[in-house]
């Protein structure tokens, strides 16, 4: 088992130092200190997603909600590797609004609430490429959200939901964005919003327990 683990380890480090064109980047490590709650957070997170090796026997197969879990973590261990190899000057970390921009120039993003928006533009995405969708892109799965809802209300819920169809249209077309990334916090909203995105617009689905806790370098690997 050790050995193992000691395997996972060599695999997420060489993971981590992957650019976009699977060509490594690494340099001469240079001399630096170990942030040791960085690295006992990466054991930590491997062990988490090692659960999903025996919760998946025999086939090792994960359905769309064990799926994003298991994903979540082995992202947030790649982020802190990076984290930890920068320290060490192996790779260069990206940690600039400049850098933000120029990795989500050709995306639009979809996320559930005004307050995410505003986190996601802290991180220096251009706050015209990101549509707040505060209801979902189907009426059906407004009742999935709330199946007690009267149909008087489903009526202007309607007109809501068109807009903001629209809204992504007019925005994907405007600054001729080529995919769309759902960016949500993981709630029944977010799940919904995801799920119909993909069926729409092949959208490619993120959902983040705490989107505040995103970081620059995360986010990168997020939509790279």
């Amino acid at each position: 088992m050790e050995e193992f683990r000691i395997k996972q380890a060599q695999s997420l480090l060489k993971d981590a130092s992957m650019s976009k064109t699977n060509e490594e980047k690494l340099k001469p490590p240079k001399e630096g200190y170990i942030n040791v709650q960085v690295f006992e957070k990466v054991i930590s997170l491997v062990f988490e997603a090692e659960e999903f090796i025996y919760t998946s026997r025999p086939t090792h197969k994960l359905d769309q909600a064990d799926a994003d879990l298991f994903v979540d973590k082995i992202l947030t261990v790649r982020n802190e590797i990076d984290e930890i190899l920068s320290d060490f000057g192996v790779i260069t970390r990206y940690d600039s609004e400049e850098d933000i921009k120029e990795y989500s120039k050709d995306l639009l993003i979809l996320t559930t609430k005004n307050n995410f928006k505003k986190t996601i533009t802290k991180l220096g995405v251009d706050p015209q490429r990101i549509v707040v969708a505060g209801v979902p892109l189907d009426l059906e799965d407004m009742k999935i959200l709330n199946p007690e809802i009267p149909d008087a209300v489903l009526l202007s819920i309607e007109k809501k939901i068109k807009h903001v169809k629209n809204d992504i249209e007019r925005k994907m077309e405007q600054f001729n964005l080529k995919n769309i990334i759902v960016l949500v916090e993981n709630d029944k909203p977010g799940e919904v919003l995801g799920k119909r995105a993909e069926k729409l617009y092949n959208a490619k689905i993120i959902i983040k327990d705490n989107l505040k806790d995103i970081t620059v370098g995360e986010f990168i690997t997020i939509v790279s």
